[in-house]
């Protein structure tokens, strides 16, 4: 049986958002035009060599209900967090975390003279997940297989697998079996790779001229690229080449109650956050990764 293209259903132009203390994006899952991708809640990308737009970071804050993964292309961002993890990534890194039952949490983008650029992507947790207990999973550049594949493509696996299982990403096992490939086109290169039928894929394009699905849909970065369903995804690069993250992942297919950081599925359950942040029950006592 021959395998099918995915087409391109939807290109979403990402939208100018504050947020955390001051920090300019650009958001593109989590509007009021694309709510969400199940399981994928929010994209967001932040890039800019202006320290007014990013040294405010993100003081320590919750999260409830979901994972959170951020991919930093330029720059460096502190952490720490109520687990008493404290770090430092940089350029090529990520940070997967789990914030499962409750965690609290600050990110602090450095003041450097190449500025800060990365993205980052909100997943939800099955209800059966919600609330058990946070964990990291902190990905150093060299923890990750790279390889050209095809006709130039050069690929970082961060998740899931890739080449039909040749090469595979360190983060695996998640219910909802994502696959995130951080792929680069040269000019003139293309890209091919299969992604299971009935998965939400999407293609984010941070910069560059790319063409995607059998229609050769042209795709100017920044830009969310949605894909309908089928087995393949196909990407190639004009005379500039470009950039772009291929995400996809099992929907869930659950009902979403969402208030801010935090993501359950009933509003009794969001309520049931509030009141255990305002009675300082929100960390759990047991809760510690593992």
């Amino acid at each position: 049986m021959s395998q099918s293209s995915r087409p391109v259903t939807q290109i979403v132009a990402p939208e100018p958002v504050v947020e955390g203390a001051g920090v300019h994006l650009r958001r593109s899952i989590g509007t009021r035009r694309l709510d969400n991708l199940d399981p994928f809640l929010l994209l967001d990308h932040f890039e800019s060599a202006s320290p007014a737009d990013y040294k405010a970071g993100f003081p320590y804050h919750p999260h409830r209900g979901i994972e959170t993964v951020t991919i930093v292309r330029t720059g460096e961002v502190r952490h720490r967090d109520s687990l008493e993890h404290r770090g430092t990534i940089g350029a090529g890194d990520i940070q997967w975390m789990t914030s499962g039952s409750g965690i609290m949490h600050e990110e602090m983008p450095q003041v450097r003279p190449e500025g800060i650029a990365g993205l980052q992507l909100w997943l939800n947790l099955p209800a059966r997940e919600k609330m058990t207990r946070p964990k990291y999973r902190d990905l150093q550049a060299d923890r990750l297989t790279e390889a050209k594949l095809g006709e130039g493509a050069n690929v970082r696996v961060i998740a899931g697998e890739a080449s039909g299982g040749r090469l595979l990403g360190p983060v695996e096992g998640l219910a909802v079996a994502p696959k995130f490939l951080d792929v680069t086109l040269l000019p003139g290169t293309a890209f091919r790779e299969t992604v299971p039928r009935g998965h939400t894929a999407f293609a984010y394009v941070d910069h560059g001229d790319l063409r995607f699905g059998p229609e050769q849909t042209a795709v100017h970065g920044p830009a969310l690229v949605v894909f309908g369903d089928g087995d393949i995804v196909e990407a190639s690069a004009g005379t500039g080449g470009g950039r772009f993250l291929l995400a996809a992942a099992r929907p869930l297919h659950e009902p979403i109650a969402r208030y801010g950081p935090f993501v359950m599925n009933t509003r009794a359950e969001i309520e049931q956050t509030l009141q255990d942040l305002r009675t300082g029950n929100f960390i759990r006592d047991e809760a510690r990764d593992e």
